[in-house]
């Protein structure tokens, strides 16, 4: 939860929207491709969906309503088509801008089953007062993660009970039970937010003093790892710089800060302790070593007094006051190594140059939401506070619980790299319903007007229709008439053009035939037989003579008798009639044979 909450609100505007809008949008609203009916549906003859959408919530199905009502094949009535489209845009909406969690606004929005149930019984009312605020004060849990912890398991326990009573609802048809919850849970809200109050300023009481005993721990062991760093001392110096020394750093950090006096001389004691300590550093200067050995032990007892408001304990010092006298005295005791590598010693020098971090630099972040992670694995915390002794911020659950620490440098690169976000100011569910009874309000009017100025183009268009069609009829009976003209003509000139290439065709096979006729006169040689026909039996003549300048060819019958004479012209003109023929090889030697056998007959008699 966030620890900026307000009571909620018994009358919202958001609820006066709805009063108004609502009962409009349930009967006049149209969303194109929902199941609406074809015609209207009397409301004996109205579906029951209760059980239906009852199944659904019990099944905690993540589905729109729609499309629930789509995939059944029941003619469902304009209201409750409505209802359902009103749900489910409300509700997504909510998912998408709350600013809750993905797993607790899931669960959430579930609820649209119900209230597109409610919406078909109750109209408006079905967002009354004590709902409308209970899902307002939904974003004081807007910090609210999946981290399977006590917390978070407490709002999952009461979301089951509320899906329990939400049952129960649907099946007294009663919204008593989920309207007892939300004005229960208004009450406990108030309650806990006097205790995160009292939570969070001990939380921060009690942070800022560990991070000021952190920032004195850190700082000591900085001073300290740097000094030994490398170093090979006597074991009682080594031994009472990290046990006892190690303690007077911190304290007087914790007392005075790192500008203290205290502080500064404790540090300076320590630069003592290991320069006269470590040969290396001191074999060249006796009178020095002298000199700090002679004041050593009572300047350390003072700085120890100073911070501890005590005496530091008899055998504390004498140890590492006794390696420095052997050192005096020209003595070289045993060296080893100043840190011990038994027990790594943690420091880090970043602390010795921790500068504060501006204040106008940390009012930009703190007090806000931030996420990390993405989606159900999203994790959301709270910048409490900023922790000036270590410039660390204090994440908190929002509810006065600590989650951890991180420093601000680290802080800032999460930020520039992404992997933190800061979460965006939630958005009302009443406002969320304000706004979206407002838009499809006005998308009602506009659609009524839209029917309107339909009906009257629709009728104009019809009387267009008539009178076009009438035109058209007008037009297609002229166009017939002339098509059947045009076809007519389009006949009479394939006829004629029929005719024309058909005597076309005559001449050309005409010709052919004269030309084949031409090509067999000239290949007749002379002896070369012909037959022209006659009446009874058809006549042949043999080739005698062809005179050329006169065209003509000179034919005798078999005894050489009964000359004829034929133009070109006559033997091409038979020939093509088919009244001569000219005859091949084949007839010349049936001819020579005649002549033999002829021969034979005479010679015999």
């Amino acid at each position: 939860m966030s620890p900026e909450q307000q009571k909620p609100r018994n009358d919202s505007s958001s609820h006066k929207v709805v009063s108004k809008k609502i009962n409009q949008i349930l009967s006049a609203l149209r969303v194109p491709d929902l199941p609406y009916p074809a015609s209207k549906v009397p409301s004996e003859a109205e579906p029951e969906w209760r059980s239906l959408l009852l199944s659904c919530w019990a099944e905690q199905r993540d589905e729109r309503v729609t499309r629930v009502l789509g995939s059944v094949d029941i003619t469902w009535s304009v209201r409750q088509v409505n209802a359902a489209y009103l749900s489910d845009r409300i509700m997504d909406l909510f998912l998408k801008t709350s600013g809750l969690h993905p797993t607790l606004i899931t669960r959430i929005a579930r609820l649209r089953f119900w209230l597109a149930w409610r919406l078909d019984v109750a109209g408006a009312e079905a967002f009354n007062g004590r709902l409308l605020n209970w899902l307002d004060h939904l974003k004081e849990w807007r910090g609210w993660s999946d981290t399977g912890g006590r917390s978070a398991r407490a709002l999952l326990d009461q979301l089951d009970v509320l899906k329990q009573l939400v049952a129960d609802s649907f099946e007294q048809e009663s919204p008593t039970l989920v309207e007892s919850f939300c004005e229960h849970w208004l009450a406990d809200a108030e309650k806990r937010q006097a205790q995160v109050n009292r939570l969070s300023e001990r939380l921060l009481d009690t942070e800022q003093g560990a991070s000021r005993q952190r920032f004195a721990d850190q700082v000591a062991r900085a001073l300290i790892g740097r000094a030994l760093e490398g170093r090979q001392l006597p074991r009682g110096i080594s031994r009472f710089i990290l046990e006892d020394w190690y303690s007077v750093l911190k304290q007087s950090v914790w007392l005075e800060g790192t500008a203290g006096e205290a502080h500064r001389h404790a540090n300076k004691l320590l630069e003592w302790l290991v320069w006269a300590g470590d040969p290396q550093l001191s074999r060249n200067d006796p009178s020095r070593l002298y000199h700090v050995g002679e004041q050593i032990e009572d300047r350390l007892n003072s700085v120890w007094s100073r911070v501890f408001s005590s005496p530091a304990p008899a055998d504390a010092i004498a140890k590492a006051h006794a390696d420095i006298v052997a050192r005096i005295r020209g003595d070289e005791p045993a060296l080893e190594p100043a840190l011990p590598q038994s027990r790594p010693f943690k420091w880090d020098t970043a602390w010795l140059s921790l500068t504060p971090v501006e204040p106008v630099d940390v009012e930009r972040f703190v007090h806000k939401w931030y996420v990390e992670g993405e989606g159900v694995h999203e994790q959301r915390r709270f910048f409490f506070a900023l922790l000036e002794h270590t410039n660390e911020i204090l994440w908190t659950n929002g509810v006065g619980a600590k989650l951890s620490t991180q420093g601000w440098p680290t802080f800032v690169a999460a930020l520039e790299s992404g992997t933190l976000r800061e979460l965006p100011a939630p958005t009302p569910f009443g406002q969320i319903l304000g706004e979206t009874v407002t838009v499809l309000a006005q998308v009602c009017v506009k659609q009524q007007k839209q029917r309107e100025k339909a009906a009257e183009q629709a009728r104009a268009r019809a009387e267009e229709a008539r009178l076009a069609k009438q035109e058209a009829e007008r037009k297609h009976r002229e166009q017939e008439a002339a098509r059947q003209a045009e076809l007519e003509r389009q006949r009479a000139e394939a006829e004629k053009q029929r005719q024309e290439d058909e005597k076309a065709e005559q001449l050309r096979q005409k010709r052919q035939r004269e030309l084949e006729a031409g090509q067999q006169i000239d290949g007749i040689p002379l002896g070369g037989w012909i037959v022209i026909a006659g009446d009874p039996e058809p006549v042949r003549l043999k080739l005698a003579v062809k005179i050329a300048a006169s065209n003509k060819f000179v034919f005798v019958d078999r005894l050489g008798l009964n000359r004829s004479e034929f133009h070109y012209e006559d033997l091409v003109e038979g020939i093509v009639e088919n009244r001569i023929r000219v005859l091949g090889k084949s007839a010349e030697f049936d001819d020579t044979l005649t002549r033999v056998v002829g021969r034979i007959r005479v010679g015999r008699s």
